[in-house]
Parts: structure tokens; sequence; C-alpha cells
């Protein structure tokens, strides 16, 4: 069975996560997983509690696994190994300490247990779009989130990369980020 890479997309709200998330999936044939939370929000309102987040931190990491299982039962063709995530854990932890202050055991405890290949990081540098379900407009707090992701980025092991400026830049960006990490020695690049 051919192993499955993971690249996850993370970042402050309305930052392009699951627009770069399309491209890529296009770009490389294959498909991607989309944040659970809008689902969930969509589907019980935008009122949420402490509680509310491990609910979603769970419907995300099943979502996931679901895609994985996606990927893994379609024909091999040119690059079905990748998969492309938009939101993981750090996002959600990220989310429950900007808002309450505390993350939940149980999201900590996934972030140690999953694996990732690479990270790509949304940077603020484009603008922030309303929809019913954003939160935070204002740019010094879009900065303060994209500064606490970096963090997160700098203080663990798997590769990152920034993906900043239009989408066709933040696109190349990310392209050679998967080709260097995630397919070096593949003949699929």
């Amino acid at each position: 069975m051919q192993e499955i890479k993971k690249i996850a997309t993370i970042g402050p709200e309305s930052t392009g996560k699951s627009t770069i998330c399309t491209m890529l999936a296009k770009h490389y044939n294959t498909i991607w997983c989309p944040e659970y939370a809008r689902e969930y929000m969509l589907g019980h309102g935008t009122d949420y509690t402490f509680e509310t987040l491990i609910e979603i931190g769970k419907g995300q990491l099943l979502q996931e696994d679901e895609y994985m299982r996606k990927v893994q039962s379609q024909p091999l063709t040119v690059n079905h190994h990748l998969l492309f995530i938009d939101t993981e854990m750090y996002v959600v932890k990220v989310w429950c300490e900007y808002v309450f202050g505390k993350c939940h055991q149980f999201i900590l405890d996934e972030i140690a247990a999953r694996k990732y290949d690479l990270y790509l990081l949304c940077n603020t540098d484009i603008q922030w779009v309303y929809d019913e379900l954003r939160e935070y407009p204002n740019e010094k707090i879009r900065q303060e989130l994209f500064h606490i992701y970096k963090d997160i980025l700098i203080n663990q092991n798997v590769p990152w990369v920034e993906l900043k400026g239009d989408y066709d830049a933040r696109l190349q960006t990310a392209i050679d980020a998967v080709n260097q990490y995630c397919l070096k020695g593949s003949n699929d690049i």
C-alpha cells in the first residue's frame, strides 16, 4: 500500500487555507480534506463553548481519517498519495487557548499522536473577507494569531513554509515545498 503524505494548512481565518488546498489538490490530481469547524458551525450556529471545541476537534480528526481512506481507495495514479488538509489540531489548540485561555487534553494528545509531513502556514497579507462564521477582521488580532501559529511551527520538528503574496505566489511556494519535502526521490514531481 502506498504511503500517504499529509500536508496540513494552518493559519488565522480568512488567509486562504481552503483556496490553497483546492489549488494544490487540483495541481497534484488528488483530494483535500476541508475544515470540519465550518460545516459544524453552519449546522449548529455560531455560539460555541469550550466543550464545543472538543466536538469540533473530534469531528476534524474523523473527517481527516475518512479522507485518508478515500485517498487509499483511489486507483493509484500520479500523486494520489498526497492529502491536503485544511486545518488540524494546532488550529483547534490556538482557538481554545485564544478564546478560553486553556486547551482540552484530548487536543494536546492528538497533536502529539498525529503525524504530518509538511505544514503550510498562511500569512495574513491577503484581505480578510467577511462571512457569517468569521470573528477577527481586526488586523492587529490577525497578526497576533499568525505569530502564535508561526511560534508553534518554529518549535516543532515537521518541515513548514510560510505562504504569502498573491495566490500564484502562494501556490508556487507550496508546490516547491511539497516537491522538496513530500515527493523527494519520487518520479511524481
